[in-house]
């Protein structure tokens, strides 16, 4: 069909409205949700098209010209498993430099609001005194945050039920970005938090609390039948009960321990209408404040938290599947995953890689779980402090780097006393290194000093493949200013062809982007390229899909740990099917999702200079760094590499941009009007250019 003629009213899903919100005045704006479906489906993609149309280049991530723009799926608040995810878009505050970037959520509120009448809504401007906006039904009230500035993340939900009541949900922040902590996050319900993008600080630089919503309405899906077929299927619920479980031993793979007496765990879903329990509750652990007993809701780099002696070991078959056996992420970790073990290529996808040795931290149950308390309280992302703020402590205190560095106590990651010294000396950037660290990681090595806090090497991890010490800068610095995430070195193995994959996708990404690009292919393709993965145009091409389908699944909405299928390649069509009542096809649903893609990289474009020299030297220095097999990239194998990417985006080989054919093709001649005025429309087809000379050499 051609989706230009379709009136998006024809579409059920959509509640029709979104909501402009300017702090700064306290006046609102209802847009029309019909101005961009389906061409931009939702989430990721309307967002990616409001960002550009209104913020232009040179705004950074505190001015006021910066704008939180959240938006739901049409998916979202229907009932089809996984909707209930949606996406925070802006200028983040921790990425280095501040870019574009997104930060996906699951809980209740993206439905709560759909319910109160709005598909998203747009912040912008500052408030003149601390504030929290109030979405009830359809009705807006700008109110006095000062009772609620200062309290922790679960007072503050709190002190928002208390006056408005239980079925109001929220979205808050914690002293971390009051305090504009670079690394802040936005909680809601269950814990979860849209914390990678360090959100929470520009909520904190706009005097904004929290976004409350409270909605009586309701949001029917288009198609009932397939509705309920999706739920049967989708992530192959089993519909067993679901007890809690006395556990004498916490962890998974390389990381399992025992805890003295045990511990009592659950299973919960992230948001609303998922079929799948893939969230670990942890019952009966210690309030970091009151002593007091509590359960707390974990994500799957918590444990982490616990023991990091070792890093996490790494099956074939959990990112390269067999018809007979392709589990999702889901599955893995609900547990709920039944393997076929008449599989004939049972032994290759069982084919196991042990995780280095690191030697970051030992087993503390307790210890892990007060960490964990913090980051959920204070509103701090538990990502970059389990995996990089404290790896950097533990290996650079092993290296001598910090005796010279006085933070007022003895540094050491293994003391409880210590790690809750040294949070909340960054959520109240308490004296000279407290502001320092409260900058994130990325800029406080470099006002440190890189070339000593950064780049020194660190000398005892050893791998588990061959026990050879493996050289490993004590910053595990990947892209972009964040931290390593399936590098194949610091955190998580993968064999060379995975992280290869995954660095294509940090590359031209604002930020760790594995949150929704974990590699998904079979593993007859994978076949074919691992034994030399930079000359491969299977392995470009898989890179491609799962960029596209990261941007589907933010826009649709659907959820990583359920897809992308391989498998089951239309699933994500038949959820947008189903919300929207009209048949969509997978070619119609993938082209949304290129059509995003290019959004995105156009704001990188305009806004923030991006090229492809900008691209690869940034990702590059970290690829040669040994993995656990000692293998590396060369500069060359690497360039080759990103000449068959951009070759499958359509993008020119030497500039790293689409040429007027790729922003036509989806739709965007507007675009491709901009990029000729401002120089950055490349010539079609140039397959020959100059390469850039190692810089690194």
């Amino acid at each position: 069909m051609d989706i230009n003629k379709i009136d998006g009213t024809q579409l059920k899903g959509y509640v029709g409205k979104i909501l402009r919100i300017n702090l700064t005045d306290e006046t609102t704006e209802e847009i029309s949700t019909y101005k961009y479906v389906p061409k931009y489906p939702g989430g990721r993609a309307i967002a990616a098209r409001i960002f550009y149309d209104e913020v232009p280049a040179g705004t950074g991530a505190f001015d006021e010209g910066n704008k939180i723009i959240f938006m739901t799926g049409a998916s979202t608040s229907t009932g089809i498993p996984t909707g209930g995810r949606c996406v925070f878009t802006g200028i983040s505050p921790n990425s280095l430099p501040e870019m574009y970037v997104w930060s996906g959520i699951g809980g209740y509120f993206g439905t709560n609001l759909k319910f109160a009448g709005y598909d998203g809504f747009i912040l912008e401007g500052k408030a003149k005194k601390p504030t929290y906006v109030l979405i009830d039904d359809g009705k807006v009230s700008f109110l006095d945050a000062e009772p609620m500035w200062g309290k922790l993340v679960h007072a503050s939900q709190k002190y928002i039920f208390d006056q408005h009541g239980p079925d109001t949900h929220s979205v808050v922040i914690g002293p971390a970005g009051e305090n504009l902590c670079r690394n802040a996050s936005l909680t809601t319900s269950s814990d979860s938090a849209a914390a990678k993008s360090g959100f929470g600080a520009v909520f904190g630089s706009k005097n904004l609390k929290a976004v409350a919503v409270h909605g009586t309405g309701d949001v029917v899906p288009g198609n009932i039948e397939k509705l309920f077929y999706l739920r049967k299927t989708v992530n192959e619920p089993p519909y067993t009960p679901n007890p809690v479980i006395r556990q004498e031993k916490i962890g998974g793979n390389s990381l399992v321990f025992p805890v003295d007496g045990g511990f009592r765990r659950g299973l919960i879903a992230c948001s609303f209408g998922c079929t799948m329990r893939c969230n670990r509750m942890i019952m009966d652990t210690t309030d970091a404040f009151t002593g007091e007993k509590i359960n707390q809701n974990e994500k799957c780099v918590s444990t982490y938290a616990h023991n990091f002696k070792y890093d996490d070991g790494h099956k074939i078959g959990n990112n390269w599947g067999t018809e007979k056996n392709h589990p999702s992420v889901g599955q893995l970790l609900s547990g709920s995953y039944v393997p076929d073990t008449s599989d004939p290529q049972w032994d290759e996808i069982n084919e196991y890689y042990p995780g280095d040795e690191l030697n970051y931290w030992n087993a503390d149950y307790d210890r892990g779980n007060l960490m964990l308390h913090l980051c959920n309280e204070y509103g701090f992302d538990k990502w970059d402090i389990i995996i990089w703020y404290f790896t950097w402590l533990s290996m650079a205190k092993q290296e001598g780097l910090l005796d010279d560095l006085d933070l007022g106590m003895e540094i050491d990651v293994e003391d409880p006393k210590f790690v809750r010294y040294f949070i909340e000396m960054i959520v109240y950037r308490k004296g000279k290194y407290g502001n320092i660290f409260a900058e994130g990681m990325a800029r406080a090595i470099r006002t440190l000093g890189k070339e000593k806090f950064g780049d020194a090497i660190y000398h005892n991890r050893y791998s588990r493949v061959d026990g050879k010490r493996l050289d490993l800068p004590v910053s595990i610095e990947a892209a972009w200013g964040h931290s390593a995430h399936w590098s194949g070195r610091g955190y998580q193995p993968m064999p060379k062809a995975g992280w290869v994959q995954t660095a294509l996708g940090l590359m031209v990404s604002s930020r760790d982007a594995q949150t929704v690009s974990h590699v998904h292919d079979t593993l007859d393709n994978f076949k074919k390229y691992r034994e030399d993965p930079c000359h491969s145009p299977e392995l470009a091409h898989a890179q491609y899909i799962t960029d596209v389908y990261s941007e589907i699944k933010d826009s649709v909405t659907s959820c990583e740990w359920a897809s992308h299928d391989i498998y089951w390649t239309d699933m994500e069509a038949q959820i947008y099917s189903a919300a929207t009542g009209m048949d969509f096809s997978e070619e119609e649903v993938f082209e949304m999702g290129v059509r995003s893609k290019l959004l995105f990289r156009a704001i990188m474009m305009r806004n923030f200079g991006r090229d492809r020299d900008m691209e690869v030297n940034e990702v590059f220095p970290y690829l040669t760094y040994p993995d656990p097999w000692g293998e590396v990239v060369t500069w060359d194998e690497w360039n080759d590499l990103v000449d068959l990417y951009y070759k499958e985006l359509g993008w020119d080989l030497k500039t790293g941009w689409p040429t007027r054919s790729t922003w036509e093709k989806y739709g965007l001649k507007d675009i491709a009007d901009d990029m000729e005025k401002l120089g950055k429309l490349p010539p079609e087809g140039r397959t020959e250019y100059e390469r850039t000379p190692n810089p690194f050499a």
